[in-house]
């Protein structure tokens, strides 16, 4: 049973996928603190409040805290763009090995194959 659990982790690289959890947790806390600390400030500054969590739209009875929506599309937009950063680091596109036709049937086979593996040619 202890194999077949291992094995299913492995597989599926569950052990990964928990990493990679936890690091978007901590770096959307970090990205979160950034945003509030040091970017919203600056949109602050220009809301004659200065907080802009605080900003509301009233339309007749309806509330709308545009603040608060304004505050959580930056963190977004950021914490996409960090994402995105990381992956085009670490996820590198694997090298498509030498191809070429083979005479006779015209599939796409390995460049160093002596043998077609469709219509068995010799090449």
């Amino acid at each position: 049973m202890y194999l077949e659990f291992k094995a299913f982790l492995q597989k599926y690289n569950v052990m990964a996928l928990a990493i990679a959890f936890i690091l978007g947790a901590a770096i959307s806390k970090v990205v979160t603190a950034m945003v509030n600390d040091m970017i919203m400030p600056l949109i602050g500054a220009a809301v004659p409040s200065g907080e802009y969590r605080q900003m509301t739209m009233e339309v007749g009875s309806v509330k709308f805290l545009v603040g608060d929506f304004l505050g959580n599309v930056v963190d977004f937009v950021i914490i996409a763009f960090i994402v995105f950063l990381i992956g085009k680091a670490l996820v590198k596109p694997s090298p498509t090995p030498e191809t070429k036709s083979c005479p006779e049937c015209t599939e796409v086979i390995a460049s160093a194959a002596k043998r077609c593996k469709y219509c068995t040619a010799t090449l």
